[in-house]
């Protein structure tokens, strides 16, 4: 079955990895300035101050993005620079920069897709605790209706935040990530518990303020145990493993998930976490379950599982082999199967069409000597994630729209410019563009609606 024709092909970026001008036009610092500027944080020092200036060079990238075709484009706004305080008075020249990006967008006939919160918390609101203090969501409630009142009447499409087990495992959980916290387990569930929370309350307001119909949803992601065989016993085993809730961590999708989507907390991370949970309540879980309109997901790699003793899936001893295919981040191994089965597991659980929110993968791109840029690992790589998606549509799945991530090369948070993921290369020194092969072969996919026969 090939890809529905109204299926939505797009590319995705974030404020903080490509805009650049950190102290320009009004904006306030987030946590991630303080993070990056904090020497030994970042590979190389690097940091996000300039970036690829899309701050500056927005209308070029605009001119990229049609050029390659693209239906929608999935961006992030820079709450600081919206609201430098977090709170309280609104930076019009912060405003008027994405009202004026979001109607470039519009008049080259790509769809606006708007997350409203991808990790740059102004740092004032971090100074008060971030998602540790229980203001969070009214917090959050306000920036997303000064956003709603503004771009509302152009903006359809909605995400309110964008990996909550990065914000929480890894921002205050590891402390690898801004704001660089290692606070308790139980401290994080609280910081977790506010985090849905101030989704509910950016639902409402987005409900609320904004015109015309809205689609809304929260941008997931997770670890993806791939069965190692189609064996039926450990595809159950495997999936049990995808939505369970044993490790204390956060990478456990279904304590995100579930509770927007059934209006409760699994009950087996409810058992698992009882001596650390917050106090949660009626009110609060209906907040939480505040009704979205499909599922976005962020779906790199996976590693496979295979059955253990007790009927449980456990990993494969060695992963994927020695030498197998992987991006330059030692994580990202090319799995396909992953983006096969999470898919049809989700749709499958919560019933609501599902949007490849993130995809893509890392490679070392530089220049030739032609003056282009091959990646062939790229275009593979995207071939076999989407030959999966649409695998999966065949079998029960239903996906109806794919972001590679991304559109350009740009800080990829501590790994800093280390590692590319853009269909566009991008010369931080000169601020070049280079559109590389995997664009130009992504074009004729976008134009043909599918992939190559």
């Amino acid at each position: 079955m090939p890809f529905p024709q109204n299926f939505t092909w797009g590319a995705a970026a974030a404020a903080y990895q490509i805009e650049g001008a950190w102290n320009e036009g009004g904006r306030g610092p987030s946590c991630w300035d303080t993070f990056s500027q904090t020497p030994g944080k970042i590979f190389e020092n690097h940091n996000g101050n300039v970036a690829c200036d899309h701050y500056h060079r927005w209308r070029e990238d605009i001119a990229l993005m049609k050029q390659l075709g693209l239906k929608a484009y999935r961006l992030s706004l820079s709450w600081p620079r919206i609201l430098p305080a977090g709170t309280g008075p609104v930076n019009e020249a912060g405003l008027k920069f994405y009202d004026d990006l979001i109607d470039g967008l519009l008049e080259a006939g790509i769809e606006p897709w708007v997350t409203l919160f991808h990790w740059d918390l102004p740092q004032p609101l971090q100074d008060q605790g971030g998602f540790l203090n229980p203001a969070m969501s009214d917090w959050f409630a306000e920036y997303a209706t000064v956003v709603a009142r503004r771009l509302g009447d152009r903006v359809n499409h909605w995400m309110t935040l964008n990996e909550p087990p990065v914000i929480i495992g890894m921002g205050y959980q590891d402390g690898v990530f801004a704001p660089g916290r290692q606070e308790s387990f139980a401290d994080c569930l609280l910081a977790a518990h506010h985090l849905l929370k101030a989704h509910g309350r950016g639902v409402q307001a987005l409900r609320a303020h904004a015109q015309g119909p809205q689609l809304i949803s929260l941008a997931h992601t997770s670890r993806e145990p791939v069965p190692a065989t189609a064996e039926p016993s450990l595809v159950e085993a495997a999936r049990a493993r995808y939505f369970g809730c044993e490790e204390r961590r956060f990478w456990n999708l279904a304590w995100w998930a579930d509770p927007i989507m059934f209006g409760q907390y699994p009950a087996e991370g409810l058992e698992n976490f009882a001596a650390d949970l917050p106090r949660i309540t009626d009110a609060d879980m209906k907040l939480i379950a505040e009704p979205i309109d499909f599922h976005a997901y962020n779906c790199y790699s996976g590693s496979p599982v295979q059955l253990g003793p007790e009927g449980k899936a456990e990993d494969v001893a060695g992963g994927w082999g020695i030498g197998n295919g992987r991006g330059t981040l030692p994580w990202l191994s090319v799995a396909p199967e992953a983006i096969y089965w999470a898919t049809r597991w989700q749709a499958e659980r919560y019933k609501l069409p599902m949007v490849i929110s993130e995809n893509g993968l890392c490679n070392p791109d530089w220049v030739h000597l032609d003056g282009q840029v091959h990646d062939p690992q790229r275009i593979d790589f995207m071939h076999r994630y989407l030959a999966a998606i649409e695998r999966s549509n065949q079998d029960g799945g239903n996906t109806v729209g794919y972001f590679y991530w991304s559109i350009m090369d740009n800080f990829e948070w501590a790994e800093g410019y280390k590692d590319r993921f853009g269909l566009i290369h991008v010369d931080y020194s000169t601020q070049q563009r280079t559109p590389k092969d995997s664009y130009h072969w992504y074009k004729d996919v976008i134009a043909r609606g599918g992939l190559p026969e």
